[in-house]
């Protein structure tokens, strides 16, 4: 599982668990923090390690690298062979995997709560007694350029995601796909991957999340036992990124290709992230996306383009506030047949002017509202999401307090907040505009 653009998942509000013993936190001797989350009504957990590491951390040059070493991570260390603990787990009934993003990279297991300490004993060796031969790393390199092929190189639709991020992205990291330019990713070598894991992959840069059927003090006896003896890696500090400047200016691009079977039209928008402390903002952001594009039948975009004018067969739009810098707030139209990509485009701007003139309808407020509080109690029945959940605020800046509070400021949003915050964040200079296009087919410049 590996989420390289991360869309706006209600399934991830959750609340702090209903029937469960509440949120532990401590921090090992040398520096890992720790979190346990009780919920007691299946006998599973759900163990998950978090690295403050994502490919927005790379250095130039090197992208790629942070994906590459989540690949060679299933590789062996002194005391066990590659591939052996996906294997251990899943004969014990459980199910493993990782995934790496901008801001962080994972590895979780789930299986039964009485199998905790085997793969805690696991996972703690190999945070630093991961072994590469000097051959095995080849392998998973075309491991890696072979996903790009399947993923991205062979959808126009991902090769256009990819080209537009860049564009909106001239100088900070996140314009960088996570699985990494093609031609770095040809160059990634062993080395590059032991110096990006002898850097990051430390306990003093890690959370270990725990959430199931778990008692805190038990936890902690084994997370002192296993992960406690590891030496902490000493020079890290805070994260330091290089900004994007402010930009002054829309930018627009056209992406055509022959393979393409529904052309559409999208655009994108700097928009500020959750912030610690301070999240009222990106609340009114999520309540807008979800009133502007949440919904195929009931939001504004959907009435406007699917119903009144039959512009569309599709539109939505999108806000994932759970990122370590600035993030962007996302449109999108498909034209019904026989629309221009120019009368969409044009078609979404008015619906966006009206919502901006109108205003926020009181009874669609309430009803999102009630959709997220709905796909909170839904979300309670995976203790996964809650280890994702913790896991992700962690690694995004987030404290507990914040994380925990998150529920309550969504549920407070006002109209006037909503209002506000459109009004802001639809700043055409702020926006890069593009049109996905079947080759040969384009709709001719004006």
């Amino acid at each position: 599982m590996h989420p390289y653009i991360r869309g706006c998942a209600l399934a991830l509000l959750v609340a702090t668990p209903a029937a469960a013993g509440g949120v532990t936190s401590f921090t090992l001797a040398n520096g890992l923090d720790v979190v346990v989350i009780e919920d007691h009504r299946a006998p599973v957990v759900v163990q998950t390690v978090w690295y403050r590491a994502g490919s927005a951390d790379e250095t130039p040059g090197h992208s790629g690298v942070a994906h590459f070493l989540e690949h060679l991570m299933f590789k062996g260390t002194d005391t066990m062979a590659s591939g052996e603990l996906s294997r251990v787990v899943e004969e014990n009934g459980g199910s493993n995997n990782a995934f790496t993003s901008s801001d962080y990279t994972a590895y979780y297991e789930r299986i039964a709560a009485d199998r905790l300490e085997l793969v805690m004993k696991m996972e703690a060796d190999r945070m630093r007694g991961l072994t590469l031969s000097k051959d095995d790393w080849k392998t998973e390199r075309e491991v890696i350029i072979e996903e790009r092929n399947q993923r991205t190189d062979s959808d126009p639709a991902a090769i256009f995601s990819e080209q537009l991020r860049a564009a909106q992205y001239l100088n900070h990291p996140y314009g960088t796909p996570t699985i990494g330019w093609r031609h770095e990713m040809e160059a990634l070598t062993r080395e590059d991957a032991l110096a990006w894991y002898r850097t990051y992959y430390a306990p003093n840069d890690a959370v270990l999340v725990v959430a199931g059927d778990v008692a805190p003090d038990a936890v902690k006896a084994l997370a002192e036992k296993y992960y406690g003896p590891l030496e902490p890696t000493p020079g890290i500090g805070p994260r330091v990124r290089r900004q994007e400047p402010p930009q002054l200016a829309e930018r627009r691009l056209r992406f055509s290709d022959p393979r393409v079977s529904q052309p559409y039209v999208t655009r994108s928008y700097l928009a500020p992230e959750r912030d610690p402390g301070d999240q009222e903002k990106a609340a009114a952001l999520t309540i807008l996306a979800e009133i502007l594009g949440g919904s195929g039948q009931t939001s504004v975009l959907a009435k406007a383009l699917q119903f009144d004018s039959h512009v569309a067969v599709y539109s939505a739009a999108s806000y994932d506030g759970l990122s370590y810098d600035d993030t962007t707030f996302n449109l999108s139209v498909v034209p019904a047949a026989g629309v221009r990509l120019s009368e969409a485009e044009t078609a979404m701007d008015a619906a966006i002017d009206g919502f901006l003139k109108d205003g926020v309808d009181a009874d669609q407020l309430a009803r999102v509202k009630t959709q997220i509080r709905a796909a909170m109690i839904y979300a309670r029945d995976n203790v996964q999401n809650y280890a994702q959940m913790y896991g992700e605020g962690l690694m995004t800046g987030l404290s507990l307090k914040d994380i925990e509070a998150w529920p309550g400021i969504l549920d407070s949003v006002t109209a006037d907040q909503v209002m506000a915050a459109a009004r802001e964040v639809f700043d055409r200079r702020h926006a890069v505009t593009g049109w996905l296009e079947r080759q040969g087919e384009e709709e001719p410049l004006p």
